[in-house]
């Protein structure tokens, strides 16, 4: 392969441009970026609309490079095992650290060089067929290297089924069997595949649908393979890779092992000891987090990915959403004692009976049956919820709402569901034959046209009718174990196939995600209520196939952005699933039975970071939704019913900002405004906590605004592959940490930095008069 020579701030002498004019992308979907002429020695000019993407993947290609060689599979199998272990491993921890694919991508490198350096060049053939491979097929080259690191993203991506598992087995004390707990982790893994087929057009050869997070990646591969002229005086984008690994593997035995503290600092609480109401303002793990901070990388990014793969704009739009839910609507809800909200806890996950106290679920559900006690329930208690965790489903509500109605008025009226009238269906049929012609194509699809065959459209669907039929088969045999009848998966399913597209456009244009998990748990819960396991597999199919799906457009679009054979793409992605799912579903099964007291942090001994954060949210979903039922709790018969309002107030908020964007077209930062991301200014929360937020807000704001306008050049050459080195030092030292030290309760010293606590004990307290809850002050 031919290595680029690059100039003083590393940008390939091939990729010159001269500025032209400064314009704004008529789809409003980035930050202003500049429209180039450019200067190549190839025929073909690099014209992708989208900045950073201009900046970051080259427009060469080799097509003669092998892929699918022994070196990708053996590379590519184990460590798409390993990332699996450890993303199950780190997800019942109280840091939930995303171990990403870009550490295989790292390790793998030197690897593939000395399998290529030390291995015969011998044939291999397959005895009585004509197919043969190569052990040593020449050196290791980028192309394998990209399949390796599609192997490892299929690892590091969790299989959301898992949680149905850790929730009946930790949470609930009850039982399930391990054949459709396995067969439920696989067909919601490939279920994707399906949508993955029918979008790609859309999401994948649309040159504006840029998928942000795969820069990061594209700009390592180029650190890694390329050969660069380091500036007298500076650094490779590769050493200044490997320093930052260093730093961050040497720095981290400071957060993850001897002053765990550090990940949240609340300093408001140590000033205000013996106050509540200052304690709830400044707790960053169970407040509003005002002045709260940390000095960690996993607390930066652990909960909600690396802030500097998130466009500027996209990152704005969160604070301006998380600043108006948090301290406004948040704190005048709480002090006004909306939904008797000072009965509880300011911000919590978890719910409670009339009196404050936790709720006792044992009252309200038959342990046998796992089915809803309506008696028990009618002497009990209603579910009350936290002011946070209530306005968190309304806004779910309206993000849903939002996505449709924003991608709709802004992304082409060819995503409208086709009306019974003729002429609407011609124009919309007319206007999706124009986005799908070529001459909508950039660069990168031009070469991926000429050089590669695509993926037959069968392959897909043959996949989509397989997997439901098992999925089928998953929840109506096996004595129906997870409570689940056909029409429910059937109906899941449709409601994967109908977000897909919607939700897509929002993620590859902004790195923000919208989920189908409050949707999916408030249709099965009206219509199927009582059973819990049914709302979570309900959720499961319909939530997570669509995910996957969007999982996988992501990765085929670093394929087609690296220039890899679409076939090749596929093959890996769909064994790496199988391979993912399985690792995930052992790795789990042997922590439940084998951590005492898993899940439960008050029967854990101190120091131990097994306290399930995520888990502990699905299952206080759980009750809500699939043990007391949605009816109760937002219908008729519950205290939240005012919540349903949002729905509407969803579906008509964007329409303000397109009506503003097409009266003043010459304001082209109003295109940059995104309801749905607004809306979803907390969406993280309540896994993720005010602190995430605060430092992720300070290092996005800081690389992706200040440092992108004012030195592009160095982050061009530096912030992606900062991000990348930050994950990868965490990563390592983190698997380092538990495998020499804590599997042996080997927890750090014991002194006040070691707990996993911001010291906010009060924090957590009613206000309310007359409620007493263990550790905090009577109110009168």
């Amino acid at each position: 392969m031919e290595h680029a020579e690059t100039n003083g701030e590393g940008i390939p002498l091939s990729n010159k441009v001269d500025v032209l004019d400064e314009k704004v992308s008529d789809e409003g979907l980035m930050t202003p970026f500049l429209f180039i002429k450019t200067k190549f020695s190839a025929e073909e000019a690099n014209d992708s609309p989208i900045e950073q993407v201009r900046l970051t993947v080259p427009i060469t290609d080799d097509p003669t490079l092998p892929c699918l060689t022994f070196r990708t599979w053996v590379l590519g199998i184990t460590s798409c095992a390993l990332l699996a272990f450890a993303n199950q491993f780190f997800g019942y921890r109280q840091n939930m650290l995303s171990v990403t694919s870009v550490s295989a991508q790292i390790v793998v490198l030197p690897v593939g060089r000395l399998m290529a350096a030390i291995l015969p060049n011998k044939v291999i053939r397959f005895p009585g067929t004509k197919w043969s491979f190569s052990l040593n097929p020449g050196p290791f080259n980028l192309k394998e290297h990209v399949l390796i690191t599609i192997f490892a993203n299929s690892g590091s991506n969790p299989v959301y089924a898992v949680g149905i598992i850790t929730i009946v087995k930790a949470f609930y004390h009850g039982n399930i069997d391990a054949v459709p707990a396995m067969l439920l982790s696989q067909t919601t893994q490939l279920l994707g595949y399906g949508w993955a087929g029918i979008f790609r057009k859309f999401l994948v050869d649309s040159p504006y649908m840029w998928w942000p997070s795969n820069l990061v990646q594209v700009s390592l591969f180029r650190a890694l393979h390329e050969v660069e002229i380091r500036r007298k005086g500076g650094l490779t984008r590769l050493q200044f890779f490997l320093m930052v690994l260093v730093s961050s593997f040497a720095y981290y035995i400071v957060p993850g092992y001897l002053f765990q503290s550090i990940t949240a600092l609340s300093f408001v609480c140590w000033i205000w000891k013996d106050s509540v109401t200052a304690q709830q303002i400044g707790s960053g793990l169970h407040g509003l987090g005002v002045g709260s901070f940390a000095f960690d990388w996993s607390t930066v990014a652990g909960f909600l990915g690396s802030p500097l793969a998130t466009p500027g704009f996209a990152i704005i739009n969160i604070l301006f959403g998380y600043i108006i839910i948090l301290y406004i609507i948040i704190p005048v809800s709480y002090w006004t004692n909306s939904y008797n909200a000072k009965r509880f806890p300011i911000f919590s996950s978890h719910v409670f009976d009339a009196n404050g106290k936790p709720y006792d679920v044992s009252t309200v559900l038959n342990e046998t049956t796992f089915e809803f006690n309506r008696a028990g329930y009618d002497g009990y208690s209603k579910v009350n919820l936290s002011i946070f965790f209530v306005y968190t489903y309304g806004l779910n509500f309206a993000i849903l709402a939002a996505t449709l109605t924003h991608v709709a008025l802004f992304h082409g009226r060819s995503l409208f569901v086709c009306l019974p009238c003729p002429r609407v269906c011609w124009e919309i049929w007319y206007q999706t034959k124009e986005t799908l012609k070529d001459k909508y194509a950039d660069v990168h699809n031009r070469i991926m046209k000429r050089n590669y065959e695509a993926v037959p459209q069968w392959w897909f669907h043959i996949i989509l009718i397989v997997v439901t039929g098992l999925a089928l088969l998953t929840c109506e045999g096996f004595g129906r174990q997870l409570q689940l009848p056909y029409w429910g998966v059937l109906l899941a399913i449709g409601l994967a196939f109908v977000f897909t597209l919607p939700v897509g456009v929002i993620t590859a244009t902004t790195n923000q995600q919208p989920g189908l998990n409050v949707i999916t748990e408030l249709i099965i819960g009206y219509m199927y209520p009582g059973r819990p396991l049914a709302n979570i597999t309900f959720k499961t199919y319909g939530c997570i196939s669509m995910y996957q799906a969007i999982m996988f457009l992501s990765d085929f679009k670093l394929g087609h952005y690296m220039k890899i054979p679409p076939k090749s793409m596929f093959v890996v992605q769909l064994a790496g699933t199988v391979i993912a799912s399985s690792v995930y579903f052992g790795t789990a099964w042997w922590l439940l039975t084998s951590v005492e007291n898993i899940c439960n942090p008050s029967r854990l001994p101190e120091g131990s970071p097994w306290t399930c954060p995520g888990d502990d949210v699905f299952y206080n979903a759980s009750i809500i939704w699939g043990v007391v039922g949605p009816m109760r709790m937002f219908g008729r018969l519950g205290s939240y019913s005012k919540m349903n309002y949002f729905f509407l107030t969803g579906l008509l908020a964007p329409v303000p900002v397109w009506i503003l964007s097409r009266k003043f077209p010459e304001k082209k930062w109003i295109k940059l405004i995104n309801v749905p991301i607004i809306l979803g200014g907390t969406v993280g929360m309540p896994s993720a906590r005010a602190v995430n937020y605060m430092c992720w807000f300070a290092v996005g704001i800081f690389f992706n605004i200040v440092v992108y306008k004012r030195y592009k050049g160095w982050w061009f050459r530096h912030t992606y592959i900062l991000s990348a080195g930050l994950d990868a030092g965490v990563a390592f030292l983190a698997i380092l940490l538990y495998f020499t030290l804590q599997i042996k309760d080997i927890n750090g010293p014991t002194w006040w930095g070691l707990e996993l606590s911001d010291h906010c004990p009060l924090a957590t307290c009613p206000t309310a008069p007359g409620i007493q809850v263990e550790g905090c002050p009577v109110f009168h």
